[in-house]
């Protein structure tokens, strides 16, 4: 196929997109909002993966999946570089990466460019989709738990309120955060989160790591059924990718992003260190009991371990907005166009509204954490953090150098298939525990 025309109109479109962009963030900041992205409420579903892992598998497994995903980071990155110097552009997002990557490759690959666009704004806004889902699942069962200490207590657990009708008693706040279009606007709701999730991560540390208990009964290894779950969850918790991109982009010394230490490796040997941390500590302390969350653990008769869970709780609710801007503004901008001007606000706010209750309604469905997360994990995370990253610098060196005996497609169809592998395993175990749930 002669893709040369086709190739000249996305490169001149591409050069527009990037034109305009101001890099303005030092490392200290890029390093700041690299961890805050990264270590998010997922960490507090590690000591259950560890519970489906094991002692020994799940430490060794976790710190390699960390290295897998900072490798799958670089690559991702440095494929971007590469890029950008061939079309003589700044910048590229990971959509337009992708795109130019199938340019770059095989001519068979060159016609699905603009799909690969496609599938990765997709799965870009897929997976913070489904992550709020989470979130509301998770909001609605530290609620229900404290309501349940407060006002039911001793009634049995099927006599009590159903967790749906908290998620659905939700449904005021996230609609009115949803409905916040200027970023500005959000920044005191992230600034008051960051602070809760502090506060509430520390005292839940404290609780961890006060008298854990003997440990002889713990498997070093779990059994095959219970690993898909854990590889899902690990996935799911580590995955920052969607912000690398605008984060790179941003910075005044992008070339500072990547080397050594560098702010990408620096950040991630950090957040490797806090999840192999926590999963170990929640797990030993509470073993077979650990819950799908850690804060649901606590012990719900002490006011400290109640804060937590509150603090916590406040803190995801007071994020809804701004995670919720990033799924909206990657799809109205493929759909703005095809709406007249005189009706934009009226269909952005109409389209923030079905995407709200888009996610409460499948919180609704699946309120069922532990599946959910993995769930995320395994069809979200597995392909935007794995899979893709592994394809794009896969056709971005195939015409120019796949390294000595091609060991570079020889290692990224490794990462392929692992991702496959994480996929189809976490996708059918997390179904078949919801269907067995309900």
């Amino acid at each position: 196929m002669d893709g040369g025309g086709s190739r000249e109109k996305t490169e001149k479109k591409m050069d527009e997109r990037c034109k305009g962009r101001h890099p303005e963030e030092c490392d200290a900041g890029a390093l700041a909002h690299l961890l805050k992205c990264s270590l998010g409420t997922g960490i507090l579903a590690m000591p259950h993966a560890f519970r489906n892992a094991g002692i020994v598998f799940g430490f060794v497994i976790t710190v390699l999946i960390g290295v897998v995903c900072t490798h799958c980071v670089h690559i991702l990155v440095k494929s971007s570089h590469i890029l950008c110097r061939r079309q003589k552009i700044p910048s590229l997002t990971y959509a337009q990466t992708a795109e130019l990557a199938f340019l770059s490759g095989p001519p068979s690959l060159q016609r699905f460019s603009s799909l690969s666009r496609i599938f990765a704004s997709v799965m870009m806004a897929l997976t913070y989709f489904c992550s709020l889902c989470v979130y509301l699942v998770f909001i609605a069962t530290s609620i229900k738990q404290l309501a349940d200490h407060y006002y039911q207590e001793g009634t049995p657990e099927e006599d009590t309120l159903n967790i749906r009708f908290y998620i659905l008693m939700l449904a005021p706040f996230v609609y009115a955060l949803g409905m916040i279009t200027n970023l500005k606007f959000l920044v005191p709701f992230s600034a008051a989160a960051n602070l809760l999730m502090m506060t509430g991560f520390a005292i839940t540390l404290y609780y961890m790591l006060t008298d854990i208990p003997p440990v002889e009964n713990l498997p070093y290894i779990a059994t095959a059924d219970e690993i898909p779950i854990f590889f899902s969850t690990v996935i799911f918790a580590m995955e920052g990718i969607g912000v690398v991109m605008p984060l790179e982009n941003s910075m005044k010394n992008p070339s500072h992003f990547l080397g050594c230490p560098g702010v990408l490796n620096t950040s991630m040997a950090i957040v490797i260190f806090m999840y192999t941390l926590v999963g170990l500590a929640g797990y030993l302390k509470y073993g077979d009991d650990t819950a799908a969350s850690i804060t649901l653990n606590l012990p719900i008769g002490e006011v400290l371990a109640q804060a937590v869970k509150f603090l916590i709780a406040a803190a995801i609710l007071l994020s809804y907005g701004l995670q919720v801007f990033i799924p909206v503004d990657i799809v109205w901008t493929s759909l703005q166009g095809l709406v007249p001007e005189r009706w934009k606000y009226v269909a952005l706010y109409c389209f923030r509204v079905i995407v709200v209750s888009a996610t409460i309604a499948v919180a609704v469905v699946v309120p069922n954490l532990g599946p959910a997360i993995s769930l995320v994990g395994a069809i979200c995370f597995s392909t935007l953090g794995l899979l893709t990253p592994a394809v794009i610098e896969t056709a971005t060196c195939w015409e120019h150098d796949l390294g000595r005996w091609n060991w570079l497609l020889w290692k990224n169809l490794f990462i392929i298939i692992f991702s496959l592998v994480a996929l189809i395993t976490g996708t059918y175990t997390s179904i078949i525990e919801i269907i067995t749930a309900y």
